[in-house]
């Protein structure tokens, strides 16, 4: 009788063991609870930007003052009639 309950006591140990321990384990789940959670943070960041980057293109090719302001800021493209200051400190 002592046997039983005693290889009992042990099966009983090894399947908890795999259970907190092992391959799919609470921690297991856990990690990657974690892991999609920083995911998922990072991907609202990605689409935020997207979504940033997105309008400035639809504007870009619908709007003339996004070409403007890209040939001003990034050329230093001035219009016609307009004078140029350099300011030099």
């Amino acid at each position: 009788m002592k046997l039983i309950i005693a290889m009992l006591i042990v099966l009983l140990f090894s399947l908890q063991y795999k259970l907190w321990a092992g391959d799919g384990s609470f921690v297991d789940a856990w990690h990657l609870g974690k892991k999609i959670d920083l995911q998922n943070a990072e991907n609202t960041i990605l689409r935020k930007r997207n979504q940033v980057l997105d309008a400035e293109v639809t504007d870009l090719k619908k709007g003339m003052n996004a070409i403007e302001e890209h040939a001003r800021l990034e050329l230093g493209m001035i219009k016609e009639g307009e004078t140029f200051y350099q300011v030099i400190k």
